[in-house]
């Protein structure tokens, strides 16, 4: 009985060092959202490096965002970004659109060792960026997103829908640009579970697939926009107390992009944030 009782004692201590951390560190995918929030009146500072191939383009995008906490269950931010863009006819950087962000938790289940979330997101893109690499267009995201957390693993999933905004282009005509969907699916293996005072690793392994309607100019379908793709993501996320480090490469595997289009060779990720 005393054994038993002493079992059960530590696995609660290991189930509240979960929890109590869950909210400090950022278990959260690298390239999907998931479903944790920042604790009441906490600040986030986040800052991120992206870059991606396709075909003779290629992009890197700089940014940082400022998240903060109303609530245990609700959290709201921002996020500048800075782009460059590179392809045969040359280079184009600037200033990127600002993003306007929030994610409420709005169920929660706490078991013994175990913590299960759901949270809704959204996201508005202002027409903000310097016309070398803005888009020209205010566009909306509303997602949904699950999280499981356990000592040793996890497992995320997550559904996007993206409303972009029609373009009307000087002297020419409206751009009507195809709405996109994603769906993302994740897991998280953590190999040893340390205190709280000590460095943790998780390793991830994300499957996201994109979906994308095809642009139209005037009501007219144009042929080579549009499409699926699916991407194979291994990653890595570090964290230490307050700060977490995450890392990962997008690897395409299928893709049906509509008419004359290069598939993506690569996008990788490095983030950073720091939780006040």
């Amino acid at each position: 009985m005393i054994i038993k009782h002493q079992q059960k004692r530590l696995c609660l201590g290991l189930a509240g060092c979960l929890l109590s951390t869950g909210n400090v560190f950022a278990h959260d995918p690298v390239f999907s959202p998931g479903p944790h929030v920042l604790f009441k009146d906490g600040f986030e500072i986040h800052a991120e490096f992206a870059q991606s191939e396709q075909g003779d383009e290629k992009e890197s995008e700089q940014a940082v965002a400022f998240k903060y906490g109303l609530s245990g269950d609700w959290v709201v931010g921002i996020e500048l970004p800075y782009e460059t863009v590179k392809d045969d006819l040359g280079t184009e950087q600037g200033v990127g659109d600002m993003t306007l962000s929030t994610k409420y938790r709005f169920w929660r289940k706490d078991t013994l060792g175990v913590q299960e979330t759901a949270a809704i997101v959204a996201k508005v893109k202002l027409d903000t960026g310097d016309d070398q690499v803005g888009s020209g267009t205010t566009d909306t995201l509303l997602g949904f997103t699950y999280g499981y957390e356990s000592l040793k693993w996890y497992r995320w999933a997550s559904v996007r829908y993206r409303f972009n905004q029609d373009r009307s282009i000087e002297n020419k005509g409206n751009l009507q640009r195809g709405d996109r969907l994603f769906v993302d699916f994740a897991g998280g293996y953590r190999p040893k579970v340390n205190d709280y005072r000590e460095a943790d690793t998780v390793w991830l392994l994300e499957f996201n697939g994109e979906y994308s309607g095809r642009n139209a100019f005037n009501g007219v379908n144009r042929n080579n926009t549009g499409g699926s793709q699916w991407f194979v993501s291994p990653g890595i996320m570090w964290t230490l107390r307050n700060f977490a480090v995450k890392a990962g490469v997008q690897i395409p595997v299928l893709s049906n992009l509509n008419g004359e289009q290069d598939d993506s060779d690569y996008r990788a990720r490095l983030e950073f944030e720091w939780h006040l």
